[in-house]
């Protein structure tokens, strides 16, 4: 039987050692490379999505999003949107039946509307905020859910680094397909549990 804990401590979380995605990347600078990922992500079932944008220290300004990463099991896509913006195909992509599992979705569909007038919220999603407080987990953050299942840390190191450079360093590139990636991994878990039914949730003292 696996105990689901609802909460995790953050000094227990910096203790944690450091998990990243160890799939394939690739990064999409052209419309017909964005083509022919998604006629690859088109082929599964369930999908990680998140997205990135250049910070902006000014107050009043902000940006608009640079990145779109789109993550299965083993491979992630990420979809350079400040060169290649937001094609009708990639827009139709993210409305259609492939599930989308993301975190803090509302503030990802409002970066990508200001990218193009389309609703993502249309097509087929899952907020993992809330489905994860089905199982009795009741952290918010994508690094804190995390912790909780896998007992390791998500870095958050590269969150603040500059998404509209010309050339994505290695150590973006792994942020931002770990954080669709762990989209992908905690909901399949998350998934398995319920469908077996083998856990308990333990609620923290």
């Amino acid at each position: 039987m696996i105990e689901l804990r609802s909460k995790i401590d953050k000094g227990i979380v910096a203790g944690l050692p450091k998990v990243s995605f160890g799939g394939r990347i690739f990064v999409v600078y052209t419309e017909e490379n964005a083509r022919q990922a998604i006629d690859y992500l088109n082929t599964h079932a369930v999908v990680g999505i998140d997205t990135e944008t250049r910070p902006s220290f000014r107050k009043g300004t902000t940006n608009k999003v640079a990145l779109l990463q789109v993550s299965t099991f083993d491979t992630c896509f990420l979809f350079r949107l400040n060169h290649i913006g937001l094609p009708d195909f990639l827009e139709d992509f993210l409305q259609n039946d492939v599930l989308k599992v993301g975190l803090s979705l509302k503030d990802d569909f409002m970066m990508l509307r200001r990218r193009n007038q389309k609703d993502p919220r249309e097509g087929n999603w899952v907020e993992l905020q809330d489905y994860v407080s089905r199982f009795g987990i009741e952290e918010k953050s994508l690094q804190k859910i995390y912790a909780l299942l896998f007992q390791e840390k998500i870095s958050k190191s590269q969150r603040l680094s500059n998404w509209e450079a010309d050339v994505l360093t290695e150590a973006q590139q792994l942020y931002a397909a770990t954080d669709a990636w762990a989209c992908v991994r905690i909901y399949e878990y998350l998934e398995e549990l319920r469908q077996h039914g083998n856990y308990v949730i333990v609620k923290n003292e």
